[in-house]
């Protein structure tokens, strides 16, 4: 591990970072997951599931819309096993890749190496000239491009701003606020305005020291790494001692001509040949450049590469090991159970609760308790529901509402009443309530207890 972050200066100063742009498989395939990302990211809000946007968090009202599910307040438990299970999925992951997520699936890089630094390329033009620009001064030309850049920057930030917003009030909910105007709904332009500042200081200016300073992920790494983790790793075997490229070199020397392109390449300015550092994204982009360099002078590819520390120094890879096989359970256990308790999810819940005051009245010679049914439709679409209550024989039962039409969210609370004889009601007495939505075909059973004299 270096002693100085790389993105600082000896004197404290913050290192304007420029990657080189490079070409390669890796750079080729992050692309790609890039574009995936970012569609998912704007499709969330439009694309329509169940008739509800795929992603609709709509807190206020406390409704919650994910692909065609429909989620209340009381659903909230299911958030914390997913949460268990992306943990302990990111540690499997780190544990046997490294980084992976860093340099290929958070949206810090993706939309940092997707959208704002191809925009920096348009304005100011490739890495070499944009590290000459700080010696030039702001001559007109630049004070132009350099407007431009960050008008671009702000634009971006500002769509994006409104996409986040969606997520949270619907797309078309959006459209009316935006028409009506921001003294209208003063709160959605609030938070808006929030995520275009936070989203403009971050891109255009704050960028990798989010990763190396802010995020802690990249701090837990030397916890969760061995010498079996799999991480983009310099073979110093291979490439030392390094020197230039020299036709009759006067000593042995190894495959790095010592050009530097895998520092120019990194998106957090580390020299990869100095061992694993916490900077480190393992986004490729050093082996890419790499790899292109011992093409051309004709040596074989892979001296920087995804390898573990042990594959480096025995040429033997261990993929299986404890750690690994622990978090594979606990993420299967995790995931396993939120999906057991998705698949097994009733479209409505229903529930029996007693009324404040007296447990039971005794009127001549019956027993007559007052409780409440109060039913939720958590399905996408309106249902409609039927109400039966079941017990002993001579049970009596009286139902506000026997037949009730519910629209998606919607809750209803039904007055129940129920009486036996006093000679068949003692202690505590198990009822059953049946609810059938008649829509979807579904039904769910309840049992409580009639409270009577012992």
């Amino acid at each position: 591990m270096t002693a100085q972050l790389s993105s600082i200066r000896a004197d404290g100063g913050r290192l304007a970072i420029h990657p080189l742009e490079v070409r390669g498989r890796y750079i080729t395939w992050r692309r790609v997951a890039f574009a995936v990302l970012i569609a998912v990211y704007l499709a969330a809000p439009v694309v329509q599931v169940g008739g509800h946007p795929a992603v609709h968090l709509d807190v206020a009202a406390r409704r919650f819309y994910l692909m065609g599910g429909t989620f209340n307040a009381q659903d909230f438990w299911m958030v914390l096993l997913l949460a268990t299970g992306f943990v302990f999925t990111a540690l499997l992951v780190t544990a046997w890749r490294g980084r992976l997520w860093c340099g290929w699936g958070c949206p810090q890089t993706v939309f940092l190496e997707a959208v704002y630094r191809p925009i920096e390329r348009l304005f100011d033009g490739p890495s070499v000239r944009r590290h000459k620009l700080k010696d030039q001064g702001w001559p007109l030309s630049r004070v132009l491009r350099s407007t431009g850049k960050h008008a671009a920057y702000l634009a971006v930030s500002v769509a994006l701003a409104h996409v986040a917003t969606s997520l949270f009030v619907s797309l078309h909910d959006l459209e009316g606020m935006i028409t009506d105007g921001p003294a209208a709904h003063p709160e959605a332009f609030v938070w808006t305005t929030a995520f275009t500042a936070v989203l403009y200081f971050d891109f255009a200016w704050f960028r990798e020291q989010f990763c190396v300073v802010l995020c802690p992920y990249g701090r837990l790494q030397s916890v969760l790494h061995d010498r079996q983790s799999i991480t983009v790793a310099y073979d110093v075997a291979r490439g030392e001692p390094r020197g230039k490229l020299a036709k009759a070199p006067a000593a042995p020397r190894g495959d790095c001509i010592d050009c530097k392109k895998c520092v120019q390449a990194c998106p957090t300015a580390i020299d990869i040949r100095n061992g694993l550092q916490m900077e480190c994204l393992a986004c490729a982009q050093c082996i890419d450049a790499c790899d292109e360099v011992m093409v051309h002078i004709g040596k074989p590819v892979g001296l920087i590469r995804y390898a573990s520390q042990t594959e480096l120094a025995s040429g033997k890879r261990k993929v299986l090991r404890p750690r690994l096989l622990l978090y594979a359970v606990l993420a299967t256990l995790s995931l396993g159970s939120l999906s057991f308790a998705l698949t097994f999810r009733t479209p409505f819940e229903a529930n029996v609760l007693r009324l404040r005051g007296v447990p039971f009245v005794i009127e001549g010679d019956r027993v007559r308790n007052q409780l409440e049914v109060h039913l939720v439709n958590k399905g996408s679409a309106s249902g409609r529901f039927t109400l039966s209550v079941h017990g002993p024989e001579g049970l009596t039962v009286d139902l506000g509402q026997r037949e009730l039409t519910l629209s998606s969210l919607e809750g209803a609370r039904v007055p129940l009443v129920v009486s036996l004889p006093r000679a068949a009601a003692h202690g505590t007495v198990p009822l059953e309530l049946t609810v059938r939505d008649e829509t979807l075909g579904a039904e769910r059973r309840t049992t409580f207890s009639f409270v009577a004299p012992r």
